[in-house]
């Protein structure tokens, strides 16, 4: 028996929609970035991109546990001689909380150039509203 692999021209990608109000951030992103990545298909193949979109909706509205909240912050490089800049996650999750899931669900992609066609296939909102209703996702829970 040949092992199957899958090919880029047969892969039909699915939408799928993830409420992440109340839910914690890493747990989320796990689950997204296995859909993200194909992990969830019988017909995952690692060195092709199997997965499926995903669309979040309520950003603002993710939890995170412990003392994550005020402890954690992201770092920023402009390029320049001491360009090196920090925000707390409580200012990111004001301004652009979209930022917090994406970040998490790009590092848990495996670091290669397939990892950034991947990262195209999360569409993250800040409130309930999404424009990708045409695509009638499905909504799965975590």
């Amino acid at each position: 028996m040949k092992t199957f692999l899958a090919k880029k021209e047969t892969v039909q990608p699915k939408w799928y929609l993830i409420d992440a109000e109340g839910l914690v951030l890493g747990r989320l992103a796990v689950k997204a970035a296995n859909i993200i990545r194909g992990r969830n298909k019988a017909s995952y193949t690692p060195h092709v991109d199997t997965g499926d979109y995903v669309v979040i909706i309520n950003a603002e509205k993710v939890v995170l546990t412990g003392k994550k909240e005020d402890q954690n912050e992201y770092m920023f490089f402009s390029g320049f001689v001491g360009g090196e800049s920090y925000r707390s996650l409580k200012l990111m999750r004001e301004r652009h909380p979209e930022f917090i899931i994406k970040h998490a669900v790009k590092g848990m992609l495996p670091k290669n150039r397939l990892a950034a066609k991947m990262l195209t296939k999360l569409r993250v909102f800040k409130g309930s509203a999404h424009t990708h209703e045409a695509q009638n996702p499905v909504k799965i829970s975590v």
